[in-house]
Parts: structure tokens; sequence; C-alpha cells
């Protein structure tokens, strides 16, 4: 029998590599940024065409690279940042693998130019792995890197690659997570010619007004501790700008942006009382500790860490945010939807109670209605007459009712179905928005008062790059300043939360980014039903109940939502004999 296990050829192996490394355009750029920061830049420019699909380019002033490096660092698992296996416990550089470029020029187009100090410049071209030219350069000092193409030979890769939109919206998270932990170094950010961002180098709290406008100025609450474990800085915000996505949390450990359930976890559980349900707070968190206390080589993307000490580190991050909230004198929000009557005043509080007095009515007859009665020869009166009259309210054949303040319960001859409304309405209104935007037939109403937003400069950017699909979906606007005037809003959003849903619109969603839909038009349909969806809790009156389950049956594709979630189930008749029978 002939030999089944063979060794994959460099190239194809490098191509699986480039699947874990290299997930979307802005994966490249944080790859590329991250080697310019360990070639010790100080001023670093990023160039973005197309989303990142076409060309991304960063160019820096750091150390640069001979002829023979700039070969070896498309060599998978060459790298200058370790040397033996100790170093992966001390690793203070954000790269170390040597797996980045090898995989990012296996599925691109890459040009590099390089100089280091008292050598020649040096320009070489790669396509798909396979070098394709080199020659001498005139580029001064420091790096140039251009990825061309993305995926040019892996089109299925390609191919799911979400909307331009989508994929510059990673990008600008990309770019800001690097900007913001060093603000030490100046950036410059280029999108299709235009330059959007000019950082200069500043403090930490001038970056982040720099990227999130002057507005969050009056919102940042500094916390800063220093134990022998951990020194941890920063600022959190105030809970009056809490949002309902995770979209202002930024968690840094040496620098390196990560992701940390418990770090999260940590910081609400500090926030407790003060947030509104289904709100998240916002924060800048810093976090400094021995590389040997911490492992990153957790995951190829860096951002998951582990802790040696991860409880003794939660308890002085929950303790450190407590403390700053309390010195800002940060006290627990107004619940506006209580009912005052239900409220207990301070003075009753304080004051002895009182026997209640009984007022009694003496010429009370509670049979008196009943003689005007006319009552058929043929009913007979029974002793418990209450329990009779109250039964002939109860409406038996109701078809459709709700359960939980979640489920919707209808029926037909054979079976019971049992719909879950917030998916149904997704589904509704998620077909007349796309039916809005594709026909241009868009339904709006009116404002009897223009709304004034102050939205971040991410957000303009955003608003920009999307001005078609908004004016699709029936929003009428104008920005001036860095304001966002609304003249008119999409018929079936709420009228008292349209400030919201456009933050909202413009703010990173986790269940957007596993969606299969690639138009910008397509994406902007799914977030904004799914924002303007009835959610789960929500009390429903016969009407509402009666148009969700009409509208739903009429929809082209009643089955699904748009994140393609169950709507319903249904329950016929041998299901539930089943169910009593065993």
């Amino acid at each position: 029998m002939p030999d089944i296990i063979k060794i994959l050829p460099a190239e194809v192996s490098n191509k699986i590599a480039a699947g874990e490394v290299v997930q979307r355009p802005s994966s490249v750029l944080k790859e590329l940024l991250e080697n310019s920061i360990d070639a010790q830049s100080t001023k670093i420019k990023v160039v973005i065409k197309d989303a990142g699909k076409n060309l991304i380019q960063v160019i820096d002033n750091g150390i640069g690279m001979t002829k023979n490096d700039m070969h070896l660092s498309f060599v998978k698992h060459a790298t200058s940042k370790i040397r033996e296996i100790d170093d992966i416990f001390s690793i203070n550089s954000m790269g170390f693998r040597g797996e980045a470029l090898a995989a990012i020029c296996s599925i691109s187009m890459v040009e590099m130019s390089s100089k280091s100090e008292n050598e020649n410049g040096y320009h070489i071209e790669i396509k798909g792995g396979k070098l394709v030219n080199d020659s001498v350069s005139n580029i001064n000092s420091g790096t140039s890197i251009k990825v061309k193409n993305i995926f040019f030979n892996v089109p299925a890769r390609r191919n799911f690659l979400k909307s331009d939109f989508v994929e510059f919206k990673h990008i600008l998270d990309t770019f800001h997570r690097i900007a913001i932990a060093h603000p030490e170094i100046e950036f410059s950010f280029i999108n299709n010619d235009e330059e959007i961002f000019y950082l200069k180098k500043e403090t930490l709290k001038k970056r982040i007004i720099s990227v999130f406008g002057d507005k969050i100025t009056e919102n940042l609450i500094p916390i800063s501790e220093n134990t022998d474990l951990v020194a941890i800085s920063g600022f959190v915000l105030k809970p009056e700008i809490s949002k309902k996505s995770r979209s202002n949390q930024y968690i840094f450990v040496n620098k390196r942006f990560i992701k940390s359930q418990f770090i999260n976890h940590s910081i609400s559980s500090s926030y407790e009382g003060l947030l509104r349900d289904g709100y998240y707070p916002g924060y800048f968190l810093f976090i400094d500790i021995d590389q040997k206390k911490l492992d990153v080589n957790v995951h190829p993307n860096k951002t998951e860490i582990k802790f040696e000490d991860d409880q003794v580190i939660y308890s002085i991050i929950k303790s450190i945010v407590k403390h700053s909230l309390g010195i800002y004198q940060i006290t627990p929000i107004l619940d506006f939807e209580k009912d005052p009557s239900m409220e207990v005043s301070y003075s009753q509080v304080k004051s002895q109670p009182k026997i209640p007095s009984i007022e009694i009515d003496s010429n009370f007859n509670p049979f008196e209605e009943l003689s005007d009665i006319k009552l058929d020869n043929n009913i007979e009166i029974s002793s418990n007459i209450e329990n009779e009259l109250f039964s002939k309210n109860i409406q038996f054949d109701q078809k459709i009712f709700q359960i939980f303040n979640k489920y919707i319960v209808s029926s037909n001859k054979s079976s019971l179905i049992i719909i879950n409304q917030n998916y149904a309405h997704q589904r509704i209104l998620y077909e007349k928005f796309l039916k809005s935007m594709f026909v241009q037939v868009s339904e709006s109403q009116k404002l009897a008062f223009p709304i004034t937003i102050e939205v971040s400069k991410k957000q303009l950017i955003l608003l920009n790059n999307a001005m078609d699909e908004f004016l699709k979906l029936g929003f009428e606007f104008k920005i001036e300043n860095d304001k966002l005037y609304i003249f008119s809003v999409p018929l079936n959003i709420e009228m008292n939360n349209i400030e919201e849903t456009i933050i909202e619109l413009l703010s990173f969603d986790k269940d957007i980014n596993k969606t299969s839909g690639v138009s910008e038009s397509d994406y902007f349909a799914k977030k904004l039903s799914k924002i303007s969806a009835i959610k789960a809790g929500a009390n429903l009156d016969q009407e509402e109940l009666n148009y969700i389950v009409n509208e739903l049956f009429s929809c082209k594709e009643p089955n699904l939502s748009p994140f393609d979630k169950q709507i319903f189930i249904t329950l016929n008749k041998n299901d539930l004999e089943k169910r009593f029978n065993g």
C-alpha cells in the first residue's frame, strides 16, 4: 500500500495559516502597525483604498531593514522578536510569532521598501508568496509596505468579505486601538486620497479626545492605582453616556489591546445600580504588569491573554473603578418609568406608623344592582353567582394571545403556533426597509422640530460613507460643524429614540458581523430592524398582536429572522397527544 500522508507544500500551508492570521483587511492593518511600533517608529502613516480590499499601506520612520532581513521577513517563523523558548514568557514586542508577513504575502500582492541606518534602500515585490521583483530604492530611513488585492488568489475568502462600510468600520476600530495605546506616536490616516485623521504626539487624555471628539471630555473619569502586582491607569466614562453596545470598551495590557470577559465583568459590577438595563459602561483601561505573570501566546491574533493572578486583578480593578466613581460623586440613575405613587418619601420612612381608620357605610347593599337583572326562566341561579358572572367575561374563542411578554401564541385548524415577537418584528421591518431601499420609495415622517445630535469624528466619517443608504431608508439630514441635524426619519422607528437609533446604526455590532450579506443596504436594513423591533418583555395589545401575526406570514421568508434565528415553532395535534399520553 503506498504512503498516503504527505507534507503540505509551503504555498498551501501558508494559505491555511492565513485563515487564522488574516481574517479581513483590518487584520492586515493590525499586523503592519504592530511591526511599525516594534521598529521604534515615532511617525506612522496609514493609506487605505476601498476599505482595504485593494490597498493597505503603512509608512513609518522606524529603524528599517537590510536587504537580507527584508527577504527573511516573509519566511514563515522568521522573527527578530524571540530567540529561544524562554523568550515566549517575557515578550516585550507586539509581534513575535513570525507568521504574519508570510501569511499576508501568500494571499495578496505585497510591495516593500525599506532602509536601515548606514545601508542602501531596497525594494521587493511578492505576489501570492512568490518573489517577482527586487531592486534598489531611494526611500528615506524607515519602511513602507503596500498590501494590494487581498485574497486575490483565494476568491472564496474574498467573497466572504462584508460591505465596504463594515470592513472600513473594522479598519477604523483597529487604527483607533493602536492610536489610543500609543499617544506618544504621531499618526495620520488617509482614506481614498482624503486625510481624515492627523494625530500629533500628545497625552492619553488628549489622544482620546482627538479620536472621539470634544463631547467626551466632560465624561472622562480618571483612574489610577499602583500595587506590587499591577499598575492600573486610564479613564472610565460617566454612566449617562453608556451605550447598548460595547463599542467604547478598551482594555490594554502592556499597551496591547485585549479582550477579557473577566475584566469586563469586574468593571461592569463596579457600575451596579448606575446603568439602565441593557446598557454597558465605557472605559479606557491600561494595565501594566510583569510579562512573566501573563501568557499572550493563546491565539494568533494575540487579543486573548491569560493572567497568573486573575482573581486578584479582578478585585483590584473593581475596587479602583468603584473608588473613582465615588470620588466623582456618581449617583444611581433615575428611573423615569417608575410610578411616582409607588415611591416612599424620606419623611414617610422616618415617621411613626399610624393605625388606619376604617369608615363603614351602613347603607351599602352589595346585592342592590342584581335586582335589576332579568334572568332567563331556564337559568338556575347558582349559589356561587360571582364566579358564574365572572366566567361570562372570558373570551374562549380568542386565537391570538401573548405569554411571558415574549411569545405570541396563535393557532390554526391542526396546530398551535408559538412566535418569538422580537424575531418576528425584526423580519417584518427588515423586509420593509429593504423594499424602501431597493424600490427607492422610502416612507418617512417629518419631524415637527429638527433633532440636533453631536457625533464623533469617527461617526461622521462612517455617516459620510453611508450617506446614500441613510437617505434610502428615509432619513433626511444635514451635517454642519460636527453636528447632525435630523429632519425626517423612517416610519417604523420610535420617535422618542431617534438619537440612540442613529448612534447604534454607526456602532459596531457583533451579530451584524456574523451575517453573510455583503451589501451596505442589507447591512443597514438588518441593523435598523434589530434596533427598532419590539423587544422581549414588551406587553402588546390585541391590535399589535394581530398586526405581528398577519404581517409575519405576509413576509417572503417568515421562518427566519434577518440573523437566521428561528421565528416560530409549531405543535400539532399529534405532538400534544404524545406529550399527554406518553
